[in-house]
């Protein structure tokens, strides 16, 4: 079977709650705005997108409702909306750290029950000392451990609502007459203000109920609806409602109300659940922060870091050393600095809160702009979701001195992050397609009687696909060469784990002499190392094949195919360089301040992340940079 693939033939609060997170978030605020620019044909992600979606702009325009071209129209409008989705998305790694932080020192906490001597300080150094253990089995990936996870989660929705129904028949059986609305009705008219304070404490209670919905990706969604009704709704409601009877009989236990109630009889057996629970809900969110992490990197919402696939058969499967660690120094932070599990607790409630606020608000714009739904429905929709969500953002937001700070801390410097990396990515985009080298330009060139055609083969990488990059129009004027056979290479990456042989390498070729386009495929699984030259390797044998094969299609000449074949493999036995960009700002004086300090801040970002090519392997001799200055 061939290896490659010609263009022609493409065309062709201290309570136990983390366990019912397991699910957790994933990037729901980040996929629903993806989804969203996409329909709208705005630029999200980059200038390079903006066609992927291959539907024509009078068609985009005749399908897009009155608000999607108010958002096609307005720069402001495309800002905020990209400044929600920034701040949900970075809420949501901020999620990444207070949730191993809370789970696992919450279950410690209950060593102090049965040992009233062992100190605070103990349970902190405790719970810091499993999630580094923790954070340092990341790098061996979880399919290994995988397999205990559903007996762990199954053991823990089945014995809690058991402790649950033996405290309530043991101590208040009457406690179900709780879910009647009278009786909340009642608290809210007695209490008011007071009331209204104490949601910011309940709003734990509630968040494992929508995290069941962020593996629809995994799971159809009447196996989540089943899971949900017969499996953790019953667990939650006879579990809060086995704590409630006790903390009636008991009220003065309120800030341990979760291993307080538990029967001596089987506590620790419980302790050793709940413990196993919380490493599982910590391995759940860490997993959750790697894979948004990776998507952003892959949307150039985020600096480059290192990715590695643990998985050769789950695409979604991701380990990130930097972030890993960054993770381990953040969360073990939390604990040793805001011990109280209260504080830990207010920070996360902001998080959960404005996490759900954020995805309401851009569900309602898909349900307007997208699905068209009834404006009816919308209001219904809006009305009940966004003033409930309202109510619980505006009761945790008083709780940011006590803790609630901390995830807006996190919040602002990722957002800083991302969008100074975003901003400098976009002009730097920008100026690459406004002065990329075209066919015509390229022939212009190369005719110049002072460029020579040097002996052998150069791969030119380039991440243009619709032209070349402006750093080789800087290479020609300067080198005053190019070599004799050169491809300009392009690699593209594919969300499947390999890329099958006969797809794998895409040839083409220029209307000019010994010029060639490649581009090259890989899947998360795939290897592009060089070393040894097996891919280069591969790349010839690919491009002797498409000289034979497709040429012969647009000449009849079979004197030219054998002189192209021989100036290939004369080019070969002269050696091979591989020759990339290194492109930088040059900030003027005529830069505004926002530019100034947005790009000085990409240039430190992008000075020292990782390249934007993988590991290749090249051997140094065969490398080859060349520096270009962008003006801004």
């Amino acid at each position: 079977m061939s290896c490659c693939m010609s263009l022609g033939e493409k065309d062709n609060q201290e309570a136990i709650w983390f366990p019912h997170c397991v699910l957790s978030f994933c990037s729901g605020t980040f996929a629903l705005y993806s989804l969203l620019c996409r329909h709208m044909r705005i630029e999200n992600l980059s200038a390079r997108d903006a066609d992927s979606s291959g539907v024509s702009d009078s068609e985009g325009q005749e399908k897009q409702s009155r608000l999607g071209k108010i958002f096609k129209k307005s720069v402001v409008a495309r800002r905020v909306l990209l400044f929600i989705s920034i701040l949900g998305m970075c809420m949501l790694i901020g999620d990444g750290v207070l949730t191993p932080a809370i789970s696992v020192l919450s279950a410690i906490e209950g060593i102090r029950a049965p040992f009233p001597k062992v100190s605070k300080s103990t349970v902190e150094a405790l719970s810091a000392i499993i999630l580094i253990f923790l954070f340092l089995l990341q790098k061996f990936g979880t399919s290994r451990v995988s397999f205990l996870f559903s007996p762990i989660m199954g053991m823990w929705t089945l014995t809690t609502p058991l402790v649950g129904i033996y405290s309530i028949i043991r101590h208040y059986p009457g406690v179900f007459k709780a879910l009647s609305p009278h009786y909340i009705l009642m608290f809210f008219s007695k209490n008011g203000k007071e009331g209204w304070q104490s949601l910011g404490g309940t709003i734990l209670c509630i968040t494992g109920s929508e995290a069941l919905f962020a593996d629809l990706g995994h799971f159809s969604r009447s196996s989540i609806q089943l899971a949900f009704l017969f499996t953790i709704y019953p667990s939650l409601v006879f579990t809060y409602a086995g704590q409630t009877a006790y903390l009636i009989k008991h009220p003065h236990d309120h800030e341990d109300g979760f291993y307080k109630f538990i029967p001596s009889q089987v506590y620790w057996p419980m302790f050793v659940i709940a413990t196993l629970a919380a490493v599982v809900a910590s391995q759940s969110l860490i997993s959750a922060t790697f894979s948004l992490v990776k998507q952003s990197v892959v949307l150039d919402y985020f600096p480059r870091v290192k990715v590695v696939h643990t998985s050769c058969s789950k695409e979604g499967e991701v380990y990130s050393p930097e972030i890993n660690y960054i993770l381990m120094i953040l969360c073990v932070s939390v604990i040793l600095i805001f011990g109280d599990g209260k504080d830990i607790g207010n920070a996360f409630g902001v998080v959960v809160s404005m996490v759900m606020l954020i995805t309401t608000i851009l569900l309602t714009l898909v349900m307007i702009v997208i699905w068209r739904t009834s404006p009816v429905l919308v209001f219904l929709f809006c009305f009940t979701f966004l003033t409930m969500e309202s109510i619980y953002v505006s009761a945790v937001l008083i709780k940011i001195p006590e803790g609630g700070w901390i995830p807006f801390a996190i919040s602002f410097i990722l957002a800083f992050i991302m969008f100074g990396w975003y901003y400098g990515r976009q002009r730097k985009v920008d100026y690459e397609l406004t002065h990329k080298i075209n066919i015509d330009r390229l022939r212009v060139l190369l005719s110049d009687p002072g460029v020579q055609r040097v002996p052998g083969i150069c791969f030119f990488y380039t991440n243009i696909q619709d032209g070349l990059t402006p750093v080789l129009g800087h290479y020609i004027k300067n080198m005053r060469s190019l070599h004799k056979v050169t491809i300009f290479t392009t690699l593209r990456y594919l969300l499947v784990p390999k890329v099958a042989p006969n797809e794998r390498i895409i040839i083409s070729k220029f209307d000019l002499k010994g010029i060639y386009g490649c581009i090259i495929q890989y899947g998360y699984a795939d290897s592009l190392h060089l070393e040894g030259g097996n891919l280069v390797n591969q790349v010839i044998v690919c491009l002797q094949d498409f000289i034979t094969h497709y040429s012969g299609h647009l000449s009849c000449d079979e004197t030219g195919i054998q002189e192209e074949l021989t100036n290939l493999e004369e080019a070969m036995n002269v050696g091979v360089v591989h020759v990339g960009g290194k492109t930088r700002f040059h900030i003027g004086q005529n830069c505004s301040w926002f530019d100034r300090i947005m790009l000085a801040f990409y240039e430190v970002m992008h000075s020292n992340c990782r390249s934007s090519l993988p590991a290749l392997g090249v051997p140094l001799p065969q490398r080859m940079e060349v520096g270009m200055l962008y003006e801004a």
